[in-house]
């Protein structure tokens, strides 16, 4: 997969895939009308998302391999990397590929919450395993959005395309929350993953030599992105990633408080604070007291 492909502009994926160009922002790719290829590292200037129907090969994202399958929806945001490794064979890609620049969204309603969509950002392991029902629902959202493409352009063109855009996101995060439910085999004992992972780092040195554990570090150490991982713990427990990491800073601080030979000061120090203000700011904002007022009240 030496080969490295850069896409800036629609019309260079369009051109890459035999595809016209409608519209200079936004297109829905056949993938099919493609020309056999071999694998390939690609570039992407745009937001892109593949619906691949063919295995064929391992998708490489970053350094990892994506959990992608035939009826697979893959999101790239701009400016990122993502390829296939084909083993040097030559395949026949087929599918679809929705590419829309940035550009086109500016002003719009789904340009100022595009970042909700997080899973724009998710990683390896992460992809969207459609159902049969839900790819068909997604086919739907591509054809209307290929339908106003092949339209004259009107006062209507672009509100309706970038609506019919943000409709198949919104239809993807209910996708996302019906696998963050039914994908146990993927995430079974992520939350208890995560219980040990902040457990053990509190019986180690970490605290002192990296301070408070973060939502990043645990996404890392449990082979997630930060995204994927605090929309998951969202789900499983109602609280943010952080909110729950807080909750274990808490709950540590208390233990400690109980020993009165070490003072509020060392406490922070041995939970990761750099300043203590901090810690004494976070526990009154969880707790309603200042470590000293629990400590006398306790």
């Amino acid at each position: 997969m030496d080969t490295f492909r850069r896409f800036e502009t629609i019309n260079d994926y369009n051109l890459f895939n035999n595809n016209e160009t409608l519209h200079p922002l936004v297109s829905v790719v056949d993938l099919s009308k493609a020309s056999p290829r071999q694998g390939s590292r690609m570039y992407f200037g745009f937001y892109t998302v593949f619906l691949k129907d063919v295995k064929c090969g391992d998708l490489i994202y970053g350094r990892h391999i994506y959990d992608y399958q035939e009826g697979t929806l893959v999101f790239l945001a701009p400016g990122q990397v993502a390829g296939i490794n084909s083993g040097g064979e030559v395949y026949q890609p087929k599918g679809y590929a929705l590419v829309f620049h940035p550009d086109l969204i500016h002003g719009t309603s789904l340009g100022k919450h595009i970042d909700e969509y997080t899973f724009f950002g998710y990683q390896s392991n992460e992809a969207l395993h459609l159902s049969e029902r839900e790819r068909a629902i997604t086919l739907d959202c591509f054809l209307k959005i290929k339908y106003e493409l092949e339209r004259p352009v009107d006062k209507h063109s672009k509100r309706l395309i970038v609506s019919n855009i943000e409709l198949f996101l919104n239809y993807c995060v209910r996708f996302y929350d019906r696998q963050f439910i039914t994908r146990d085999s993927a995430h079974q004992g992520i939350l208890a993953r995560f219980e040990n992972l902040l457990t053990d780092y509190y019986r180690s040195d970490k605290p002192q030599t990296i301070g408070l554990p973060s939502v990043a570090y645990s996404a890392n150490e449990l082979n997630l992105s930060a995204s994927y991982f605090g929309d998951l713990i969202k789900k499983e427990t109602g609280k943010t990633a952080q909110e729950y990491i807080q909750a274990k800073v808490i709950d540590k601080a208390k233990e400690k408080i109980f020993d009165h030979d070490k003072s509020v000061s060392q406490i922070a120090y041995e939970l990761g604070f750099k300043y203590p203000q901090h810690f004494t700011r976070l526990f009154k904002q969880r707790v309603g007291y200042t470590p000293n007022e629990y400590r006398i009240l306790n």
